[in-house]
């Protein structure tokens, strides 16, 4: 009726008033990027210490024991242990895309770790272009390490 009273809706009931939740202390916010940290160290620690170079210390990898081909993580190893030595030459040689991931990662998490200490929780959102670009970059860094002229990219 055009002069009644609306009534209200059930959802335009108030609620009572409750206090936000207080921020969690900085290192609990800090638990999960140092635990990866530490993750990524130990696993890091494990392979400067447990030579790649030296045969019988980690599986050969699959694609290379079947056919003869290097795929886009084969000297990725022995690019960690190098890395771990501080001989970037010899890493970049053994697979530099790998270095690449290395040094990508520690931004990240240089990143991440920031943003949780101050409060601000990070979103990383990779869309489906950089995914391509990345796809796109390792299947050619692939194809050309196993062609005659990128013998110079073998592990």
């Amino acid at each position: 009726m055009p002069g009644a009273p609306a009534q209200p809706s059930p959802a335009a009931h108030h609620r009572p008033w409750v206090p936000a939740a207080p921020p969690a202390p900085r290192w609990r916010r800090l638990a999960v990027p140092a635990g990866v940290l530490a993750a990524v160290a130990g696993a890091f620690t494990y392979v400067g210490i447990v030579d790649p170079n030296h045969p019988g210390h980690y599986p050969v990898c699959p694609l290379y024991r079947f056919t003869g081909l290097y795929c886009p993580g084969c000297g990725g190893l022995r690019s960690a242990h190098a890395f771990a030595h501080g001989d970037l030459a010899a890493a970049l040689h053994d697979n530099a895309p790998a270095v690449a991931g290395y040094l990508l990662f520690a931004a990240l998490w240089v990143v991440w770790a920031v943003r949780e200490w101050r409060g601000r929780p990070v979103r990383f959102e990779i869309g489906n272009a950089q995914m391509w670009v990345v796809g796109t970059l390792l299947l050619v860094f692939s194809v050309v390490r196993n062609l005659p002229f990128g013998a110079w990219l073998h592990p």
